[in-house]
């Protein structure tokens, strides 16, 4: 078995790990990478997004300006990593794929996708904090069509009952100041997702982040800073002890019944907290010190798998570049309700139309992706790690060090690092 195999072979034995945040709905039908020359592949995660939706339709112009018809195929977001990986064993790679962004690397480490180079595609007008989700050894793979993100969702009414104003919300010890005036009032401070999944690492990473730790050494004293602080929530109960299982839509329910001051949750439910029944707004996840955590970037990366006729490339490159261009970046964010667009130009149209996603840009702008510092396919193995340590420090299995020793021996031993 040569080397690409085995990658491939490893790929799809560890690719559920890292599935998104958010996922899609239900599965299509396998396409095919030997289409006609008229005639191109695309698969994306989005079957909620029928043929002649206006998804659909966005997907089928742009084969048209390029010369072609699309043949488009949707997957659930799980099971379109999983076909990928297997396609390129097979050979019958499609010519694009949208596919969620901690995935990139895992495909792009089998050897099966082409660099943006390969492709002739201009990706300095991308945020490099959003492309960076892309590379890999030096290399890009890929671009992304815009991207989701978490920040701290607030009850107005709440706060002002507590006399806490959001905008004095900046750092770790305001934000505790506020909890405890919160309490104090007899509401419940904040909720978030804490579950043993990849949903827990998302929710995590911010505060992880925002305390000054970093992936490679999950023990460090800025990593118990962080889920220490999160069990002082619960200690004080500040927050509740169903954090340990939620999920981020069980975090929106809680959040919804009106009782909690904040609650941590993401773009996709902007338009929910505008028909919530109180008021409800956005801040930005707040560091340890002050402005802004790093918060994980969603959204998914457009990549065009390697074909053996690349003279299929020129083709592949136009319906890319016509996917996004500003105008088509705008047309995504309106689709996925929000996702940010990953240029400035984008993000300056989309805030002319939606002034009031400013919040959410400035996140996105300080956002950061799950595999960047080149984690690639090692990003999985130390989140599994991750929240892991957060379950049993919430449970109070173990204290914050002892389980961060604990991720940190098991990572390295994963990954062999």
């Amino acid at each position: 078995m040569n080397t690409k195999a085995l990658r491939l072979t490893a790929a799809l034995a560890t690719a559920t790990v890292a599935v998104g945040a958010l996922a899609g709905c239900s599965g299509g039908t396998a396409g095919t990478g030997e289409a006609a020359s008229g005639t191109y592949t695309w698969w994306d995660p989005y079957p909620q997004h029928a043929e002649g939706s206006d998804w659909a339709k966005r997907v089928q112009d742009c084969g048209t300006e390029a010369g072609v018809t699309i043949q488009r195929t949707a997957y659930d977001t799980t099971a379109l990593t999983n076909q990928a990986l297997l396609s390129a064993q097979d050979g019958t790679s499609p010519d694009i794929i949208l596919i969620d962004n901690p995935a990139v690397s895992t495909l792009a480490d089998t050897g099966m996708l082409s660099t943006t180079d390969d492709l002739g595609l201009d990706t300095s007008n991308i945020d490099e904090n959003l492309l960076a989700a892309g590379v890999l050894d030096g290399k890009t793979y890929g671009i992304p069509i815009g991207a989701n993100t978490l920040a701290l969702y607030y009850n107005a009414d709440v706060l002002q009952a507590a006399g806490v104003d959001p905008a004095s919300v900046t750092d770790w010890d305001s934000l505790n100041a506020a909890l405890a005036k919160v309490a104090a009032t007899g509401k419940k401070g904040i909720t978030f997702s804490g579950i043993n999944t990849e949903e827990g690492s998302f929710q995590f990473l911010p505060w992880f982040w925002g305390a000054g730790a970093d992936l490679s050494d999950l023990s460090s004293p800025e990593a118990v800073e962080a889920v220490t602080l999160w069990k002082d929530w619960l200690d004080k109960g500040y927050a509740p002890n169903s954090v340990i299982t939620n999920s981020q839509n069980t975090v929106w329910e809680e959040f919804l019944t009106g009782d909690f001051a904040f609650a941590e949750n993401g773009t996709w439910q902007v338009n929910s907290a505008a028909k919530a029944g109180f008021t409800a707004g956005v801040i930005e996840l707040p560091a340890k010190a002050g402005g802004p955590a790093p918060a994980p970037t969603g959204g998914e990366f457009i990549v065009a798998p390697v074909q053996q006729d690349t003279a299929r490339y020129d083709t592949t490159r136009k319906i890319i570049e016509c996917m996004t261009t500003p105008a088509g970046f705008v047309d995504t964010a309106n689709t996925f309700a929000y996702y940010i667009p990953p240029t400035e130009e984008g993000q300056t149209e989309l805030l002319a139309e939606h002034p009031d996603l400013e919040t959410w840009v400035s996140a996105v702008q300080a956002a950061k992706g799950r595999t960047s510092d080149n984690l690639g396919t090692d990003y999985p193995l130390i989140s599994e790690q991750l929240w892991t340590a957060v379950q049993n420090v919430l449970s109070g299995t173990q204290t914050p060090q002892q389980a961060l020793d604990a991720a940190q021996t098991a990572a390295a031993a994963a990954t062999g690092k």
